[in-house]
């Protein structure tokens, strides 16, 4: 798991990479605790958050790339 001073060094193009990766382990957990029981169930949370402060992190650089635009 990345942390977020490690995904504010990240390009947008990285950004993306990394969420999409993200999701897709993210659907692999949730499909196999749905016909077995996840060694670390936590793992779907952190998972989860991870998306999250990718998907905030990309919002917050996008924002800055606008405003200097103008």
């Amino acid at each position: 798991m990345l942390e977020a001073n490690e995904i504010r060094e990240l390009t947008l193009d990285e950004i993306d990479e990394e969420i999409r990766q993200s999701k897709e382990e993210l659907f692999n957990l949730k499909f196999r605790s749905s016909y077995e029981q996840l060694e670390n169930p936590s793992l779907l949370r952190q998972v989860r958050r991870q998306i999250a402060r990718l998907r905030t992190i990309r919002h917050e650089q996008e924002t800055a790339a606008a405003g200097e635009q103008e």
